[in-house]
């Protein structure tokens, strides 16, 4: 059951999307097509090489056949289709600086809507858990990227765990033309997800974009509490005030991080990390240059 009426809904997708909108048209539009569109080039033809061109652009297989270096001319696509793969297990919820992951991911995924419906790009969204939840066709059009903040907001899951692995294997089954995904998760997983990574990146784009809160790699000091896992339901009792139980937590999260990194860098993919502490545009702006250039 929704925790909001409609009208305070409404109120709340108005107010992410003039604060999204703007940031997409003032600060990200432009860093997106640079960023992303070079990649949506189709083949077209071979011309002769010109002082001038790119070397790895030269069709070497044309060059040994004419004996004459050739470079071969592509096309940008007219249109891309952008896919946002959201995790929407229990743990979305966690939040102890100014906002939760949640809030974090639709503030996001607004922004990165909004910049595809600008350069006139397809967005569709897949929320999962430990199952798919829900899968929005690739569409255009200011009310489809309302309709797709409206559900960030509002979305209830079934599932409380996390399986990455199964949201990847889905993406490639629904969407068969080569698209821009972009995986936001807090990637705290079960099981492991690098060899559906490496499929799903090799067929698309897929950056991924890790979602954190600070409380999970430095342990507040506030003494005995009880730790709510919110994907199994389960308390432990934590003494937060022990230096070992605060060295150990760290310990623990770099480690994860250290692991993260080298999935991510094994299968190729592009990722940036934001913190619900941080503001989101100076991570995506070094990721959009970072590709860009």
């Amino acid at each position: 059951m929704s925790e909001y009426t409609t009208s305070e809904l409404l109120k709340r997708v108005r107010k992410i999307e003039i604060k999204t909108r703007g940031l997409s048209n003032q600060i990200f539009s432009g860093e997106y097509h640079s960023a992303f569109k070079g990649r949506g080039m189709a083949f077209s033809e071979v011309r002769e090489y010109q002082h001038g061109d790119e070397i790895r652009t030269i069709d070497w297989n044309v060059t040994a056949r004419f004996n004459h270096p050739y470079v071969k001319v592509f096309e940008e696509e007219r249109e891309m289709t952008v896919m946002l793969l959201v995790d929407v297990s229990g743990s979305k919820e966690f939040g102890t600086q100014q906002k939760s992951k949640q809030e974090l991911a639709t503030e996001i995924c607004a922004v990165l809507a909004f910049s595809a419906i600008t350069n006139n790009d397809k967005v569709g969204v897949i929320f999962f858990s430990d199952r798919i939840e829900k899968f929005i066709p690739p569409k255009k059009g200011r009310s489809h990227i309302l309709m797709i903040i409206r559900d960030l907001i509002d979305f209830e899951p079934e599932g409380k765990g996390t399986d990455i692995e199964q949201a990847l294997k889905y993406f490639n089954n629904v969407i068969k033309k080569r698209c821009t995904a972009f995986l936001l998760s807090d990637f705290i997983s079960n099981n492991s997800f690098e060899n559906a990574l490496k499929i799903a990146n090799r067929k698309h784009d897929v950056i991924a974009l890790r979602l954190f809160d600070k409380a999970e790699e430095e342990l507040p000091n506030i003494g005995l509490v009880p730790v709510l896992d919110a994907e199994t339901g389960t308390y432990q009792w934590v003494n937060t005030s022990s230096s070992e139980v605060q060295k150990e937590y760290r310990i623990e999260a770099l480690k994860r991080n250290d692991m993260l990194n080298s999935t991510f860098r094994k299968s190729g993919v592009d990722h940036a990390t934001i913190g619900t502490h941080e503001d989101y545009v100076k991570p995506l702006m070094n990721l959009f240059k970072r590709r860009g250039a």
